[in-house]
């Protein structure tokens, strides 16, 4: 029997539905769980354990790429999946199953996906408040209620080959490693101001940690800004590395500090300890998912106001969290 998941296209959402090839894993034990993910977030696929297969469709953010979904979806229908879970809920993630002619095709409402999915369910808000709930509810039937505890996900590393992508980076690993992660793909209301964020790696850096700034090409910018507040020995390594290479070297850390983003939940697969700062999103719906995990909020009036940017235009919910709360975390 071999399920499909197709995968999100966010990199902390792909690395929450861990807990649904967990779940699926638990009720079918002779089941091969594949999963289906854009680029951007195949690398953490690859990196879940029980997952048999990753197949990547390289379509872009917004783009049909017809052709390419029916190339993919021959190659499924020949490997005879029985049951696709659709985690996504737009109406082009649901066409590659659709047209493999997977028998089974469950997912969430979405965008009417009348016809694509067989088990197209109504969320209920209230019986999953957390996101990693709303996947996870997708590998139980419509009445059957979820598995307590859930399972929090989990990635694998190689730590021997984080050693050697720090050493080609000249980076020093020969004491307390601290990475801080000050990107959110999302917007700028996730991102904790840069002078925090240097107010934190002088701080780590005079109690004798090497501090590491990790996050994408756009995040470049921001880690420059850090280092020259921060002053010392501080290594910016936005855009330097793959995200495989990211998860290898994250898996040295002795802690991480960084915003509800993508590497909050990668750092905290990895059992890191993880201190995480939000401010408009809320640690009620996407909390970084480890016992090792500590949330830092102000939990203001106008927040979680889930907005890309901040809609009163002064970011209180970040700007007035004094790094000085994040150190007596840490």
């Amino acid at each position: 029997m071999r399920i499909l998941i197709v995968g999100p296209a966010w990199v902390g959402d792909m690395v929450m539905s861990h807990t649904l090839v967990q779940v699926l894993g638990q009720r079918h034990p002779e089941a091969e769980v594949h999963l289906l993910a854009p680029p951007a977030t195949a690398p953490v696929a690859r990196r879940m354990p029980d997952v048999a297969r990753v197949w990547e469709l390289a379509v872009g953010h917004g783009e049909l790429g017809l052709r390419r979904r029916w190339r993919l979806a021959r190659a499924l229908r020949d490997a005879r999946f029985a049951q696709a879970i659709v985690v996504p809920n737009s109406f082009k993630s649901a066409l590659v199953p659709w047209l493999a002619r997977i028998p089974a095709r469950i997912g969430w409402h979405g965008e009417q996906r009348y016809g694509v999915l067989t088990d197209r369910r109504r969320l209920d808000p209230l019986r999953t408040p957390l996101q990693v709930q709303r996947f996870a509810a997708l590998g139980v039937s419509a009445r059957e209620t979820l598995p307590e505890p859930l399972p929090v996900p989990r990635l694998r590393a190689d730590e021997a080959r984080g050693r050697e992508i720090a050493a080609a980076l000249k980076l020093r690993t020969d004491g307390p490693i601290a990475v801080l992660c000050p990107g959110a793909e999302y917007g700028p209301a996730k991102r904790w101001p840069e002078a925090h964020f240097a107010r934190i790696a002088q701080h780590l850096r005079e109690n004798g940690a090497h501090v590491w700034l990790m996050g994408s090409a756009g995040d470049a910018a921001v880690c420059d800004r850090i280092c020259a507040l921060g002053g010392g020995d501080v290594a910016n390594l936005a855009g330097r590395t793959s995200l495989a290479e990211a998860i290898d070297l994250l898996s040295l850390a002795d802690r991480v500090v960084c915003n509800d983003s993508g590497l909050m939940h990668v750092a905290a697969a990895l059992g890191r300890r993880v201190t995480a700062i939000f401010g408009s999103t809320s640690d009620a719906f996407t909390p970084p998912l480890s016992a090792d995990a500590h949330v830092v909020s102000l939990r203001l009036s106008c927040s979680p106001c889930f907005r890309r940017e901040c809609p009163l235009g002064h970011l209180d919910c970040l700007r007035k969290l004094a790094p000085e709360r994040v150190i007596e975390c840490l």
